[in-house]
């Protein structure tokens, strides 16, 4: 096309000196120009700059370049993370968070080096559970829940917080203080139930301005009361995955 524009093969508009006008953003033309002069380009890492440049090489007809970028965009979308987890530092992020999505939130504090005592003999690997089953949940639910993670902003160890319409409804602290013969310990537990419990709970408040969900209530209160034989922990996975499949 720009060889057509400056051959005079093609109509072109021109300015009282004779320069000649192209109606487009010049952001991207040195780049469109790079590529005429030496056949390649280093393409921008930004997945909205590349799609600009796809619009300008599409204008100009560069065929080449328009290849060169939708095979790049092909591979990105490859690579492209499943979810997304914001990691937090402090009280402001996590309201500014909160307050800026529409979607129930699940927010784990997960700080080993806050403890002042030494660790029970199982707190270590109850510590390695919990971020497990937050890693679990956050890549199930990414879409319908927004996940943060919470490494230094606290004082607690390891702390799920559960948020819906932008206020907290539920907290489930995972560490506790026991007394040894010498002195004291910090104790670290999995309460895994629970936590599925919860989740299942916040999902209630997914739509703002609806009614609670009644299949994810019904579910809730069969977990909550032992309406359904509520005994372990492989009972709240199964009512969740039910209540999940209806959806």
């Amino acid at each position: 096309m720009l060889r057509a524009m400056f051959s005079g093969r093609m109509e072109v508009l021109t300015d009282s000196e004779g320069w000649i006008l192209i109606d487009r953003c010049g952001k991207h033309f040195g780049s469109i120009l790079n590529f005429l002069r030496d056949g390649t380009l280093p393409l921008p890492e930004n997945r909205r700059e590349l799609l600009e440049l796809q619009q300008e090489a599409k204008y100009y007809l560069v065929q080449d370049l328009c290849t060169l970028i939708e095979s790049a965009l092909k591979v990105r979308e490859e690579l492209e993370p499943i979810c997304q987890v914001p990691l937090i530092t402090s009280s402001r992020e996590e309201q500014q968070l909160v307050a800026s999505t529409s979607k129930p939130v699940v927010k784990l504090i997960c700080n080993r080096h806050n403890n002042k005592y030494s660790y029970t003999s199982n707190s270590d690997d109850n510590l390695l559970k919990n971020i497990e089953l937050f890693d679990k949940l956050s890549l199930r639910f990414h879409g319908r829940v927004m996940f943060i993670k919470d490494v230094i902003g606290s004082n607690e160890i390891c702390c799920w917080s559960f948020f819906g319409h932008g206020a907290k409804i539920a907290e489930v602290c995972c560490t506790s203080i026991v007394y040894g013969t010498d002195k004291k310990h910090t104790k670290v537990e999995f309460p895994e139930a629970r936590i599925f419990e919860e989740t299942l709970n916040v999902l209630l408040y997914e739509h703002r301005g609806k009614g609670p969900d009644a299949e994810l209530m019904q579910a809730t209160r069969g977990a909550r009361d032992g309406a359904q034989g509520y005994n372990s922990d492989e009972d709240v996975e199964e009512k969740l995955d039910r209540a999940m499949r209806r959806k």
